[in-house]
Parts: structure tokens; sequence; C-alpha cells
């Protein structure tokens, strides 16, 4: 058995590689940037690497729309926990997703920010940007930018997402695109009430 400064300098080594090459613009130009990984404990090489590679097929694949991605990346059983109105449930709910999202803002793209990695569940921070140069519902883009934020959490089982829980800032993204008019409301309000 190793000794524990040989174990810790062992694992020092193992994350500092795995965040290297997380970070660094690998297997395509279109591959999304993982800015920050944390590996909250200690899981068998094998597992952590099947686990990254799931993970990163997944946000490969809301970077780019490619659902070859998606598909090596899901369980067939996947199951999206905090399902939207509209959105199919399994493997074709985040297809769905994705093809009707970009019809709205064809460039998507999205940087991972921060990802958690505990065992068989991770945590992913996100930040998607675009422009909103299609048509979302009736509303036609005008080319504003939409940036906002999400976070996954994500059940990992032989190397595949089974399990979604996920959390997007809806508001914030409704709001870049015109469709929101948060404040306006209560400006209008406020104002009748003072005269």
């Amino acid at each position: 058995m190793l000794n524990r400064p040989l174990r810790l300098a062992r694992g020092v080594e193992l994350l500092a590689a795995l965040t290297l090459s997380l970070s660094s613009p690998a297997l395509a130009a279109d591959s999304v940037r993982i800015k920050d990984v944390v590996v909250a404990a200690p899981i068998p090489d094998a597992q952590r690497e099947a686990t990254i590679k799931a993970v990163r097929a997944f946000y490969d694949f809301w970077n780019t729309g490619d659902e070859a991605l998606l598909k090596g990346a899901i369980a067939p059983g996947f199951i999206d926990h905090t399902l939207p109105p509209g959105r199919p449930q399994g493997p074709e709910g985040p297809a769905f997703a994705s093809r009707q999202f970009r019809a709205a803002v064809p460039d998507l793209k999205v940087m991972v920010e921060k990802m958690i990695v505990a065992g068989d569940y991770v945590t992913v921070h996100m930040s998607f940007t675009g422009h909103f140069t299609g048509k979302f519902g009736q509303t036609p883009g005008q080319g504003q930018p939409t940036p906002f934020i999400a976070t996954d959490l994500v059940k990992i089982e032989n190397g595949r997402i089974t399990d979604n829980w996920h959390i997007e800032d809806n508001l914030a993204l409704l709001q870049a695109m015109g469709i929101a008019k948060v404040g306006s409301r209560e400006r209008t309000i406020s104002r009748n009430r003072c005269e």
C-alpha cells in the first residue's frame, strides 16, 4: 500500500493531468471548453475517465448540436427529472430542446465554468452565448446577444448519463431575446399608485 504522501502526490498528478486535458482544446475545434474541474472524492481511474468522457460528450452536444455526441453520452433509459412542458421524456428530450433552441439561436455556444465530480454524480455550471437571429415561437430575432447561465446535476452509470436535473436562467434569456419585459409592468403599477 502506498504511503500517504505518495498517494497524495499521485492524486495531485492525476488531477493536474485531468484538468490540463479537459481545459485544452482537444478533439475538435468545436469541443466545449471546460474552465475548472473539481474531483470531490477519490474514485477509480476508469470510472472517473468514463464519467468525464460522458459529461464532455453531453456538453459537446450542447455546444455543437451534433446528436451523435448526445447518443454516445446518454443511456437509453435517460430520465429528465425537471422536464419542461412540451419536451419529450427520454433521449429525444435533449435533442428536441437543442433543435428548438438552435432554430432561434443558431450560433449557440456553451462553456463549462465549473464541473464537480462526486462519485456517480456530476454538477456542471455553464454559460451560454449566441445571437437571436432565428425565430422563437412567433417572435423573430434581431441579432441580439443571448447570454444566460444554467446548472445541471447528472448521474452517470456505466459511462452514460442516466439522469439529469437542470435549471436555466430562462428569465435572463427571455429578457435578452426581448420576449420578457420585466420591470416595465412594475414601473407602470408604481406610477399608477403615485397618481
